[in-house]
């Protein structure tokens, strides 16, 4: 199907369906691919994408399944019987199942268990025996392995004894007799060079395979650097236990892009989600952005007996205080992104502050003067004018040192800086506003 005629598919599923039958929607949904359909589900509110799935054949389940985000996946999973499940899950790739049955109760995800063959369910126990953001947690154990002793000739006629390839198959990997990981061949030198040579020529050992225990955003990177397809995966002994695949990776990629983004706001949560499901996901970010607006409010009440006399320095004070939030924010989403992407270090996080400081110098004084020159023609007090220039490159200053170190901080404390650092560097921001402000007024106003 033409990809014009699928999304035509698509776009008419998601605006359309509150005016088509079941049978309509069914032969939408055929028409369309479990990845388009996830996206379908994702884009809809919680009555319509439970019609949505009801409407799927269980074979194709499975494969939707995997598309989709851990909330919803897991929403809609709660809702189908094991038998079901079990049947849903039973042609998918051995991580894809890991991927759903993790997140189920141990009872239930036992039950499901015990409804596979005993060669499915080993391979899968496999999986689910590793943290679920680690390299364990991503590795397939459907790998194709070969000795060094062996010719290409016979590794040809292996490889054309397998009823299909396993997915993302570039490569296949090479060990000794106690299956320790030594190397790995191209499947194009496998097809090209001649059949009379051994692995052990032609191998290639200057790619290091995955340990078992690494972090997935680990993998994810050393993914990106390689420009890899697929990588070995080794446990603690170097004996070879499974692959990781760049499809793998790139759904880590993307959950952890979307994490961060809706981290920067305090927000975790499906498009879709019930009011009170949002409701208790976003609570406890706001109770600690009530608690940090307290704090502010603490700071100001020190000086309401200069507030009682100028009065219009409480017009003016929001102004420091917001610049230094809005500074404070770019200079957080540059550090969470280097962070992100491993790029900061202890040797390169001097350097970056230095910039970031210079940059806020530069941008103190040209917004400085501009502050100062309309406080001026505003209220013809030159002192006043100059009092508001002078806090306002203080804060932009404060926001540096906070946007640079606050995540660095946080992460060694083991929090997410994506979470909690908005609203760490906004109250520091806030609080160093208003003490600078109103306290040089208190000293050259007073």
């Amino acid at each position: 199907m033409e990809p014009i005629e699928q999304e035509n598919n698509l776009n008419q599923l998601l605006e359309s369906s509150s005016e088509l039958s079941q049978d309509e929607i069914r032969s939408l949904l055929k028409k369309l691919s479990s990845s388009e359909i996830a996206h379908a589900l994702e884009s809809s509110p919680p009555k319509q994408r439970k019609l949505f799935f009801s409407l799927l054949e269980t074979n194709e389940e499975g494969d939707v399944l995997v598309d989709l985000g851990e909330e919803i996946q897991q929403e809609l999973v709660s809702n189908i019987s094991n038998e079901e499940l079990a049947e849903a899950v039973k042609e998918l790739e051995p991580d894809e199942t890991v991927d759903i049955l993790q997140n189920l109760p141990e009872d239930r995800m036992n039950t499901i268990l015990s409804k596979m063959s005993y060669r499915d369910r080993k391979r899968i126990e496999i999986g689910l025996t590793y943290p679920e953001n680690t390299a364990g947690g991503l590795l397939n154990t459907d790998v194709i392995s070969v000795r060094p002793s062996h010719s290409i000739e016979v590794v040809i006629n292996y490889l054309r004894d397998q009823e299909e390839l396993p997915d993302n198959t570039d490569k296949i990997f090479v060990v000794n007799k106690e299956d320790e990981y030594i190397g790995e061949i191209a499947i194009s030198k496998i097809i090209t060079c001649k059949p009379n040579l051994t692995v052990r020529e032609i191998m290639s050992t200057s790619s290091n395979p995955i340990l078992v225990s690494q972090d997935d955003k680990e993998v994810a990177t050393i993914f990106e650097r390689n420009d890899i397809i697929s990588s070995a995966v080794i446990d603690e002994s170097g004996k070879l236990i499974g692959r990781i695949t760049i499809d793998d990776v790139l759904d880590v990629i993307r959950e952890d892009a979307d994490q961060n983004f809706l981290g920067m706001a305090g927000v975790a949560e499906d498009t879709f989600a019930p009011p009170g499901r949002a409701a208790r996901s976003r609570v406890f970010w706001l109770s600690m952005n009530l608690l940090t607006a307290f704090i502010a409010s603490m700071t100001i009440n020190i000086f309401k007996d200069v507030l009682d006399q100028i009065v219009y320095l409480a017009i003016l004070m929001p102004i420091v205080a917001s610049m230094g939030g809005v500074a404070a924010t770019q200079t957080l989403t540059i550090v969470l992104r280097g962070l992100t992407l491993e790029q900061i270090n202890s040797s390169n996080l001097r350097w970056l502050f230095k910039r970031e400081l210079a940059v806020s110098i530069l941008n103190g004084l040209v917004l400085s003067i501009l502050v100062g020159l309309v406080t001026y023609f505003w209220f013809h007090e030159i002192t006043l004018a100059l009092l508001i220039s002078f806090a306002l490159i203080i804060n932009l200053v404060s926001s540096v040192i906070a946007g640079v170190f606050v995540p660095i901080i946080l992460r060694r404390l083991n929090q997410d800086p994506a979470i909690s650092g908005s609203v760490v560097v906004t109250t520091v921001t806030d609080v160093i506003g208003f003490l600078s402000f109103l306290g040089l007024a208190t000293v050259f106003l007073i």
